[in-house]
């Protein structure tokens, strides 16, 4: 994509209703005025909230908000330009229950309020292979931390990714922890029983690893 296109992007994100972009020192100095106040405020509801984190283009986050009119979906990204696409999308069909918020995933617990989050769903992470990078892996012992801040007690997790190496990690973690497992499905296109939200939703890249005939592989747990 080229530059004047991310910057006609991020001019038109500010535009957008259904876009938030929290200064980091509104996080940091804990002054952001939605925190713990997503569904009254922005919302006008008291419907399940629900995030993706790492939503790149937002098809899941919009996917999911048609599905599921009574829950709140927000997409967050620290990449403006690509979640641009799911932010228009939603404004374009109507569809009040999704909205988007760039910022870092590190600061999810500044974003959010202790148990104002019911689900999270991380779709396609990168899996950060390398041994050196295992601190950003968006499943490892201190995001899963942050998260667990954010998430009503009973709260649901969803890892779906087409990275075997990340299915394999995260589940080893898991049963390390010895935290809650409810399904695992390392090929959902294949095996029978996966979750129709699972099969029925695809992003733009899932379409291209399908081609590819790459397995989706699909984790749902608990971290509380």
């Amino acid at each position: 994509m080229g530059s004047k296109n991310k910057l006609k992007r991020f001019k038109e994100n500010e535009t957008f209703h259904n876009v938030y972009q929290p200064t980091r020192e509104e996080l940091v100095d804990a002054t952001y005025k939605l925190k713990g106040k997503w569904k009254s405020e922005v919302f006008k509801n008291n419907n399940p909230l629900v995030l993706e984190l790492g939503c790149g283009k937002g098809e899941y986050t919009v996917g999911l908000a048609k599905r599921n009119a009574n829950k709140n979906y927000i997409g967050i990204d620290i990449k403006g330009a690509r979640f641009w696409r799911g932010a228009k999308t939603a404004i374009e069909e109507d569809i009040p229950n999704a909205a988007f918020i760039r910022t870092q995933i590190e600061l999810i617990d500044r974003v959010f309020a202790e148990n104002e989050v019911d689900e999270i769903w991380i779709t396609f992470p990168d899996p950060q292979i390398k041994y050196q990078r295992t601190k950003h892996r968006m499943t490892n012992q201190q995001f899963l931390e942050r998260y667990k801040k954010v998430l009503k007690p009973g709260g649901l997790m969803h890892l779906k990714t087409d990275s075997e190496f990340m299915h394999g990690y995260t589940l080893g973690l898991l049963h390390g922890l010895g935290l809650e497992v409810l399904y695992a499905n390392h090929n959902v296109y294949k095996l029978e029983g996966s979750p129709e939200e699972v099969t029925e939703i695809q992003t733009f890249y899932e379409s291209q690893y399908l081609e590819k005939a790459k397995a989706i592989t699909y984790i749902r747990f608990k971290i509380n």
